[in-house]
């Protein structure tokens, strides 16, 4: 039973820690630039919520959020945005792994004359360490998370790790 009580101690410890590091990631790495969403604020979104996912194509193709358009880093095109996207006043949330690269996308959209652009808090680490649901390139609901690197993968706390 003492056991089971420090394991639940520690797990509460690190969850705390996590939260508090990812604060401090994100703050060291973005100029907040474009508003934060909280997962759980996306989560309860309306319908008409826009969810671009700005990581590489093989992170994509591991895990993303549902009906979320992949847009890519690397080779992000905002014409394509422009295509895709035409009214500039849409409700568009974009996201990455913790939410440092999501920024610089949505800063170029902002750029672009989009006004109503958030930055998914924690990116999809924090969407999946909230238990929130994200799907595999046949949309069936998965617990992979690609982590872009091993480095990168200890801001996920819950979901299988993959970094290939």
């Amino acid at each position: 039973m003492k056991h089971i009580l420090v394991a639940l101690l520690l797990l509460i410890s690190t969850l705390g820690f996590a939260q508090k590091s990812i604060e401090k990631l994100l703050n060291k790495h973005n100029d907040n630039s474009i508003p934060y969403i909280t997962p759980q604020q996306l989560n309860t979104a309306g319908k008409d919520v826009i969810v671009l996912d700005s990581r590489e194509l093989k992170e994509y193709n591991t895990s993303h959020l549902k009906n979320a358009i992949h847009v890519g880093y690397n080779n992000f095109k905002i014409n394509n945005i422009k295509k895709k996207i035409p009214n500039k006043n849409a409700e568009i949330i974009v996201y990455c792994s913790v939410g440092i690269r999501s920024e610089s996308i949505g800063d170029s959209l902002k750029a672009a004359g989009y006004n109503n652009i958030k930055n998914l808090y924690g990116g999809i680490f924090e969407w999946k360490n909230n238990d929130l649901p994200v799907y595999n390139t046949v949309e069936k609901e998965t617990d992979s998370i690609h982590t872009f690197s091993k480095h990168w993968s200890k801001w996920l706390i819950k979901g299988i790790k993959i970094y290939e």
